[in-house]
């Protein structure tokens, strides 16, 4: 090849690896400039990653633990609601008895079995006579939210609101008082007499009269929200008269916090013809609350 020719071939050769090193540069900084202007709208957007998107973390819970149910109850309560076991301590601690019970005393209570006291803890109770059977049941949940955008105050109170929708209740919240009207019950039926509550003062602890004046007619016995117990409350009472017997079956929720009570107090009686009184019970169960709620709010 001429020297002309090859000289004129290498200039093209070094102009062809110049404009191709620019060209790579040039690509180079397009990149780098998109990338740092992409971080910019990240941190300018607040997206996940940037220091601005961190969320704060919901306040925690009012109550880490739960207090131990069987002696959240006094016995003097205990003794009002269930008469059977009333006598049946006073029958044992008698000072002539010959050979003194060795049982369990029968206001103690029995625990509920639970995997995790500081979540979940309830104690239940039974007393007999011989016109009925009453049960009594509390039962205490503390919640606790997995969402860090929800507290657990927060959950606490959706979870008693789906409590709340499924037991039916709707309306404002009922008297304070928690007395209602005597003479009147849910299922429409009529609420026993006093002498009906007695039929034996001398044998029938379980009918003993209550010492509180009877409230107004106004008041009323139907499923209800409830003020001043905790937070939020609300009462169901159901009668049930299937051949199993015949029984009412009062249920009184309320929270507090994040912590969900739940009392459940009901009479069975062997003779249908005597129902069980809705104002006796549901006021008896709405006293155990209110000293319930009373004991949180100490804490």
């Amino acid at each position: 090849m001429p020297r002309r020719a090859k000289r004129y071939a290498t200039r093209a050769g070094f102009a062809s690896y110049a404009t191709s090193a620019a060209l790579v540069l040039a690509l180079a900084g397009t990149v780098t400039g998109c990338t740092g202007s992409s971080g910019g709208e990240d941190d300018k957007d607040g997206k996940p990653g940037s220091a601005s998107a961190s969320p704060s973390a919901a306040a925690p819970g009012k109550y880490d633990s739960l207090p131990e149910p069987c002696g959240t109850a006094g016995r003097s309560r205990l003794r009002d609601m269930l008469p059977g076991a009333a006598a049946a301590e006073d029958e044992s601690g008698e000072e002539n008895t010959a050979a003194p019970s060795t049982g369990p005393d029968p206001l103690e209570g029995e625990a509920s079995a639970t995997y995790d006291t500081d979540r979940s803890v309830g104690c239940r109770w039974k007393s007999a006579t011989t016109v009925g059977t009453r049960h009594l049941s509390v039962q205490f949940e503390r919640v606790v939210s997995y969402d860090p955008s929800i507290s657990d105050d927060e959950q606490a109170e959706r979870l008693y609101g789906e409590k709340a929708r499924k037991a039916g209740i709707s309306g404002t919240p009922g008297p304070a008082s928690g007395d209602p009207s005597p003479g009147k019950t849910p299922d429409g039926h009529a609420s026993p007499t006093a002498g009906d509550d007695e039929p034996d003062s001398s044998a029938d602890p379980d009918e003993a009269p209550d010492e509180t004046p009877s409230p107004t007619a106004e008041e009323d016995v139907a499923p209800r929200p409830l003020e001043g117990i905790g937070d939020a409350a609300y009462l169901d009472d159901a009668l049930h008269t299937a051949d199993s017997g015949l029984h009412r079956d009062i249920t009184l929720v309320f929270r507090t916090a994040n912590v969900i009570a739940t009392v459940e107090y009901d009479q069975w009686v062997t003779d249908k013809h005597r129902i069980p009184d809705s104002h006796e019970l549901q006021k008896k169960a709405r006293k155990l609350a209110e000293q319930l709620a009373g004991r949180f709010e100490e804490d």
